[in-house]
């Protein structure tokens, strides 16, 4: 608590200045980020963009050129021992060490964290629909990265780093482990999470970062991207009289489909009463809101 009596939101997962340069324009670039306790942050950007990379920062797999990365106030590359043990991780790329069935793997992971009660590891094995009896190497993409979520969330650490951590699982899975990381967002975890899947991130995150070419472009909070004061609508017309008149309005329009008479414009939040006024003096079929989302977002800082 300050003298004032706020309450000081103290980052656990800081990233400062933290630079890996592979050559050829390909690497991490000066990256500051900082996440705070509880907090679900959404780390997005194409293949490439530097994602893998500096989440390898933070779990102490890779050594920084430059900058640094701490998760806890522990350095994440000279505590990475520390840090393993405070952490749930799911790689983007999934290797399995040589165990002959999934149960053997958690059996083989529970004896490392000290975990003498399964009862949790078993509820996200039924979350998920996984047969944890089937042969590790025989398994499917998708049985693969349930397995890897399994073991990544089993000790019920209090700091998740996920990378793309719902790919090769189909939409109902997916949906699963949505519900999943919601669930673990209720204890108050601190979640960081690199995903190509917006509505994954706009469904679970508070906040995201958008990485392209290895740095980082805007950090935005979910809702403030969602109620975004520049808003579309489509409006169709039920007539094509009324639609080119419509169309010799001074209006931003994004796109006009003459053929089906339909205009999408592009207004900011003030000026809704500008636009529901002008359109009394026509003949509408329907006037509807074009949700603002993060991939629209993306897209257009891309």
């Amino acid at each position: 608590m300050t003298a004032t009596g706020m309450q000081v939101v103290m980052p656990i997962i800081e990233i400062n200045n933290l630079t890996k340069d592979y050559g050829d324009g390909r690497g991490i670039f000066g990256v500051n980020l900082s996440i705070n306790k509880g907090e679900v942050f959404g780390f997005v950007g194409t293949n490439g963009a530097g994602k893998t990379t500096t989440i390898r920062h933070l779990m102490g797999f890779l050594k920084p050129q430059s900058g640094s990365a701490s998760i806890d106030n522990l350095d994440c590359w000279n505590d990475s021992a520390q840090i393993k043990h405070k952490v749930g991780y799911i790689p983007g790329e999934i290797a399995f060490p040589d165990a002959p069935t999934g149960t053997a793997f958690f059996e083989r992971q529970a004896e490392l964290w000290g975990i003498r009660d399964m009862s949790f590891a078993n509820e996200i094995v039924e979350k998920l629909q996984l047969d944890p009896t089937a042969n590790l190497k025989r398994m499917s993409k998708g049985m693969k990265q349930k397995t890897a979520i399994v073991a990544g969330l089993m000790n019920d650490p209090d700091i998740l780093i996920l990378d793309e951590p719902s790919t090769g699982l189909d939409p109902l899975m997916r949906a699963a482990f949505v519900e999943l990381l919601n669930d673990e967002k209720k204890k108050g975890k601190t979640i960081f999470m690199s995903s190509h899947m917006f509505e994954e991130v706009e469904d679970t995150c508070d906040k995201v970062a958008l990485i392209k070419e290895g740095k980082i472009i805007a950090v935005k909070s979910t809702s403030e991207i969602r109620h975004n004061e520049n808003k579309t609508y489509k409006i169709e017309f039920n007539t094509p009289e009324d639609y080119k008149r419509f169309t010799a309005e001074n209006f931003d329009f994004s796109e006009l489909r003459e053929t089906q008479n339909q205009v999408f414009v592009n207004i900011n939040g003030n000026e809704i009463n500008t636009l529901t006024r002008l359109l009394t003096g026509y003949s509408i079929k329907f006037f509807t809101e074009i949700k603002y989302t993060l991939e629209k977002y993306f897209n257009s800082l891309y």
